[in-house]
């Protein structure tokens, strides 16, 4: 079996003090303050710098690094030259500007999802990196939980034959609490670019980025079909997309739907040899368990308790002190994206 991610990290040394990455954090609301304190609790890197356009939220997160110097902008962290990274936390609409504006400046970046409302403003960032030779991040976080690691090896090994279908979904039965997530300008859609967006990327990531051949998708808003022209966003989609290799993959999301619990989220891989799978339980948004099928039988790959959040940004960070560049990778960011559109029919 391939090694994954949490197995190569077990096997790191923490980076010396001395070599320890300065880090500016661009956004410090609930995200980005979660992000910021487990990187300083892992101790691979330092807050250096504080930047939030909500005051009283850059004076918390101060709170929690005292030795970070509180700033105004993106430029004021650029301007310091001790910056190495710079970790963004801030409205989808910022984040492929103020990323490429980092990388330009020679700085890491780690960004939030998505790192562009479409396939160009994420092409033009991932291109900035390359240029720039600099480790960029996307906090996919949902391949780092302990389940889907298990789930990841699992369709690695080929035990599961040919993989004909994976069923993914993630259901919220709250909403965006900020009216930017609803002004398709600003947040580049609805639920499938703010949920849909890592469920796409764990199944093609598990499967090595096939080719995707056709792209079928509905949008609902208020429980009407919609396309995007008309200036709404979707609040439930349904959308089938079909691999090379004849994999079938069917995506549905949602916001406030009545599920009748806080959250459904699952991702699902079904081959010939049976299947796995990722899921929440109890409705919990942070719970994961791993599943192992054979046809009748389930066994148990994994379970609560996960520290999970965050651990994006640490493994990103260990990467930024031991000194590493670009990573092709990054172009499975452009990958993703290039779904999302075809989902968006744009």
């Amino acid at each position: 079996m391939q090694e994954t991610i949490l197995d190569k990290a077990q096997q790191e040394l923490a980076p010396a003090a001395a070599t320890k990455p300065k880090l500016g954090f661009l956004g410090v609301g609930w995200i980005g303050r979660n992000r910021m304190e487990v990187i300083a609790k892992s101790q691979v890197a330092e807050v250096a710098c504080i930047a939030d356009t909500a005051v009283q939220n850059a004076e918390e997160a101060v709170k929690s690094a005292p030795q970070a110097k509180q700033v105004n902008s993106l430029e004021a962290i650029l301007s310091e030259p001790m910056i190495d990274g710079v970790v963004i936390a801030t409205p989808s609409a910022f984040h492929a500007e103020q990323s490429k504006l980092a990388l330009e400046a020679g700085k890491a970046v780690f960004c939030q999802k998505p790192l562009g409302r479409n396939v160009e403003e994420t092409k033009r960032v991932v291109e900035a990196a390359r240029k720039q030779n600099k480790l960029l991040g996307v906090d996919l976080s949902y391949r780092y939980t302990q389940a889907m690691q298990q789930v990841y090896k699992v369709v690695q090994s080929g035990e599961l034959g040919h993989i004909y279908a994976v069923e993914l979904v993630f259901h919220n039965a709250y909403g965006p609490d900020k009216a930017w997530f609803y002004e398709p300008k600003l947040s580049g859609g609805g639920c499938v670019i703010d949920l849909g967006v890592h469920l796409v990327d764990l199944a093609l990531w598990s499967m090595n980025f096939p080719a995707v051949k056709e792209v079928k998708s509905t949008l609902f808003a208020k429980g009407k079909p919609i396309s995007m022209a008309e200036g709404k966003v979707e609040d439930y989609a349904a959308a089938s997309i079909e691999l090379e290799g004849n994999t079938q993959v069917q995506l549905n999301c949602s916001w406030n739907l009545p599920a009748g619990q806080e959250a459904i989220i699952s991702a699902t891989f079904y081959g010939m040899e049976g299947g796995v799978a990722l899921k929440n339980i109890n409705g919990s948004f942070y719970d994961f368990v791993a599943e192992r099928y054979y046809g009748t039988k389930t066994e148990r790959l994994c379970a609560p308790p996960d520290e999970w959040m965050g651990r994006a940004g640490v493994e990103w960070a260990k990467r930024v002190a031991r000194g590493e560049g670009f990573d092709p990778a990054a172009e499975e960011f452009v990958k993703v994206a290039e779904v999302l559109d075809k989902i968006y029919g744009r």
